[in-house]
């Protein structure tokens, strides 16, 4: 059976967590240089609030934002937030350091590389893209297709069927504990926790239960252990 190597994406290959929310502020601060009448600060806080609510992948934050703020939508002000958002977004974009070295390396030792990501399909895709990442990956499997997100193991069972490898026999990467490493152990699979510091309890957990998770600073110390 092939040997496989599964990624989560977000703040595991790029750091999204930091781009976002420079490119939310930027978002935020023209839309009120251009009239929203609201401080800076505050209405980051409802924008936040909003984010919250609808979820990170919900396409119309700042339709809703200036709904609450003005009665109504007002079409100007959410071009303005989107547009910005987004470019700044791309701007910043960048993978984690070593993250396209790392791939290379698990390439040339034969292992199969797939993503296992809760999101939306083209907006995990075009990540990928702009990184120039997205030819490293034999298959891409996205919660929004498959219909279950992970931690459910079968997010982790499909995604090895569509790669006709042994779920045993396979690696999850991501910076999550419970929601991408646990649900890949829970799935049968071994996984590698980067990029994320554990807690006393985190770390206690894993070393009394014995389970099968390797803990590394980053992504790119994966080709110490793999």
């Amino acid at each position: 059976m092939t040997k496989a190597v599964f990624f989560d994406i977000d703040d595991t290959l790029v750091d999204t967590s930091s781009f976002a929310d420079l490119a939310r502020h930027a978002a935020i601060e023209s839309m009120c240089n251009n009239g929203l009448p609201l401080e800076p600060d505050e209405a980051y806080d409802l924008l936040k609030d909003i984010i919250k609510d609808k979820g990170s992948n919900y396409s119309k934050h700042f339709n809703i934002l200036t709904q609450e703020v003005l009665g109504k939508e007002d079409p100007l002000l959410v071009a303005i937030g989107m547009t910005t958002y987004h470019n700044v977004k791309f701007a910043l974009l960048r993978p984690f350091p070593r993250t396209s070295a790392i791939l290379i390396y698990l390439k040339s030792k034969g292992y199969k590389l797939g993503a296992i990501t809760n999101g939306i399909t083209i907006k995990q895709w075009e990540k990928l893209v702009r990184l120039n990442l997205y030819h490293f990956f034999d298959i891409v499997i996205t919660s929004e297709e498959v219909g279950v997100e992970k931690p459910d193991p079968e997010i982790y069972i499909e995604a090895c069927r569509r790669m006709a490898c042994d779920v045993k026999k396979s690696i999850m990467v991501g910076n999550k504990l419970d929601v991408d490493c646990m649900g890949a152990v829970n799935a049968g699979m071994s996984a590698i926790l980067v990029n994320s510091t554990l807690d006393e309890d985190e770390k206690e957990r894993v070393n009394e239960e014995d389970i099968d998770i390797i803990v590394l600073d980053s992504i790119s110390d994966v080709d110490t252990v793999l």
